[in-house]
């Protein structure tokens, strides 16, 4: 059953009582300040993985447009990054978005983003030019996903005034598809995932929408009074701009997508702002599930009634609002099981003087707001926090947490006190009993280097078993920080490949069970802020030299098990067989005159 507490039905009713333009106006919320005896923990006496910047080693020359004065709120909100292992040579490429500024965009000028492969020692080459990703819109962020199930990884990339939908042609290059498909969207997109909700084994998509901005009538810089912040003059919005309704488009199975967002209860009220969206299963019931990020207004999670609708149990679930009632600026999204219960709880990023939020799923659609306990609310509350990811950076079996952050305003830096313009990343280990330390001081100098940070994307780059990140900065060059490990720590990888469910395995658990421990992961679409991980699924094992018995758990129903897996290996899952080899999951080279858009049908459907 689920319940709504006293902080939740106070907010509730005050949205009741409300008109939605007055509820718009105004600033970013002021919470009341931390319960007395709140604090943040040093992890004292841990052994802390170091994260080292090895961009300019990797070969990473990409630079973000800016306008360093951010008068206009698209300015401030673009920076998505892509993990994409386009070429399924088994190493992850890395994809940039990028946005011209509205001054640009005013002028004509383009911004295109960058496509960077992996070169297997550490270096990556920019493939943009001979890869078909030329482009150019006001892009925010992307998803990854084979929308027409032929093993090659499609790219989906949101932006202000239309969306672009690449497909993967299997030879190195993309095919903008964006208007045969029918998914431009055309407002301004910010979130996209890809999730087969209808269980028919091809990967539908949806499409978080953030405010309605028209470059031909912008708002003036410090005008109104939501174009204020502590007295200064700054860019106008999110509050006070007129909100735009959230997109869900059904794959139709020949190449086409149809827009079902009303008839299937997503689309919400047009004047909220849609940020992160992530797709996952959140009782295990075989069912994708949705939830939304909104910026200063209740986020959405979408139960999915397993008829082709879904309804809104964000407030009843516990996970619309933070734990006093308040509504947060949200943008980010954490998918885990942080706390080995084998279900997906949420991590969700907020503004300045706003802690992030941790809702643990207490199963039964009930979430419990545990921020203030499990020790992650106080080191959060200085910055203004985007993209986010669980990975277990120390490979001991216990998924942390990496938080980039970095204000909207450079005017505050003229401020005598208070939030900086660039921030630091955070980084919170988990100590395996419901709390996390900050280890932000610990992991190295450049988690420590001050920047205004924007998507965060995590996954092995270097194939080495120690989980990296990928951090686009809104202002300049990106970081990639390479994670050195701890010695004696072991791991395992999975990639899943499916047959009657959709071929990239979105919405797939795995479980395993290693050195006395039960993990459980997800192949997710999504999430972070406007980003995409690695969909490889990795555990850490600790001292575990083996693992058990490894489960999956298919989007189709199917379950394959396996045992007595070695540690320290890459394994593939083939949907119905087991493990396989590499070369088993990975498509064929296409042939030139083979592009084809016609979906592949799952086997069995």
């Amino acid at each position: 059953m689920i319940f709504l507490r006293w902080g939740q039905l106070t907010a509730l009713a005050l949205l009741l009582a409300l008109p939605g333009p007055a509820r718009a106006q105004g600033g970013h919320n002021t919470p009341p300040p931390p319960p007395p005896g709140a604090k943040s923990e040093k992890c004292a006496g841990r052994a802390i993985s170091q994260m080292e910047d090895v961009t300019a080693r990797a070969g990473i020359t990409f630079r973000h447009a800016f306008d360093p004065d951010k008068k206009y709120i698209p300015d401030s909100m673009s920076g998505g990054v892509i993990l994409i292992d386009y070429d399924r040579d088994g190493w992850p490429d890395i994809y940039f978005t990028n946005a011209p500024t509205v001054a640009q965009a005013m002028r004509g000028e383009k911004a295109y983003g960058a496509l960077y492969h992996n070169n297997h020692d550490g270096t990556f080459t920019d493939v943009t030019a001979r890869s078909g990703l030329t482009h150019s819109c006001m892009a925010m962020g992307g998803a990854v996903g084979d929308y027409n199930n032929d093993g090659w990884p499609d790219l989906y990339i949101t932006c202000l005034g239309g969306n672009i939908l690449y497909r993967n042609n299997g030879d190195g290059t993309f095919t903008d598809v964006t208007a045969q498909a029918g998914v431009a969207n055309g407002g301004w997109s910010t979130g996209a995932a890809f999730g087969d909700y209808n269980n028919d084994g091809l990967v539908d998509l949806m499409v978080s929408n953030y405010v309605n901005f028209n470059l031909h009538n912008l708002p003036t810089f410090g005008s109104e009074a939501y174009c204020k912040y502590r007295g200064m003059n700054v860019q106008c919005g999110p509050r006070g701009l007129a909100g735009s309704q959230d997109a869900l488009y059904r794959n139709n199975g020949d190449g086409t997508f149809t827009d079902v967002s009303s008839e299937a209860g997503v689309n919400g009220p047009s004047e909220y702002y849609g940020l992160g969206v992530v797709w996952v299963d959140f009782n295990n019931s075989g069912h994708q599930d949705i939830y939304v990020a909104n910026d200063s207004t209740p986020n959405y999670l979408y139960r999915n009634l397993g008829n082709g609708k879904f309804e809104d149990i964000g407030l009843e679930s516990g996970t619309a609002l933070s734990d006093d009632g308040s509504e947060q600026a949200s943008m980010g999204i954490a998918v885990g099981d942080y706390n080995h219960t084998g279900r997906p709880s949420l991590y969700v990023t907020d503004f300045e003087n706003e802690n992030d939020d941790l809702y643990r799923n207490d199963g039964g659609w009930n979430f419990t707001e545990v921020s203030y306990p499990s020790g992650l609310a106080v080191s959060s509350l200085p910055f203004v926090k985007w993209g986010t990811a669980f990975a277990d950076f120390t490979n001991d079996g216990w998924l942390d947490l990496l938080t980039v952050d970095g204000h909207v305003y450079p005017q505050v830096d003229k401020l005598s006190s208070g939030a900086r313009y660039e921030e630091p990343m955070l980084l919170q280990m988990n100590e395996g009993n419901g709390k996390f330390c900050d280890a932000s001081q610990e992991a190295g100098p450049a988690i420590q280097v001050p920047r205004v940070s924007r998507g965060l994307a995590v996954g092995d780059l270097f194939n080495d078993g120690n989980m990296d990140a990928v951090v686009e900065n809104v202002d300049g060059s990106p970081v990639i920080l390479r994670n050195r490990g701890i010695a004696g720590r072991h791991w395992v990888s999975f990639e899943l490949a499916g047959t009657k469910s959709n071929r990239l395995a979105l919405g797939a658990r795995v479980k395993i069970e290693a050195g006395g421990m039960t993990q459980t992961g997800w192949v997710l679409s999504g999430g972070s802020y406007l980003s995409q991980n690695d969909l490889r699924v990795h555990f850490g094992l600790g001292a575990a030299t083996k693992i058990d018995t490894m489960t999956v758990y298919w989007p189709s129903g199917h379950i394959d098990v396996a045992h007595n897996l070695a540690a320290d290996h890459f394994y593939s899952v083939l949907e119905g067989t087991g493990i396989v080899p590499f070369s088993r999951i990975r498509p064929a080279a296409a042939k030139p005159e083979a592009h084809s858009q016609q979906p592949v049908k799952p086997a069995g459907r």
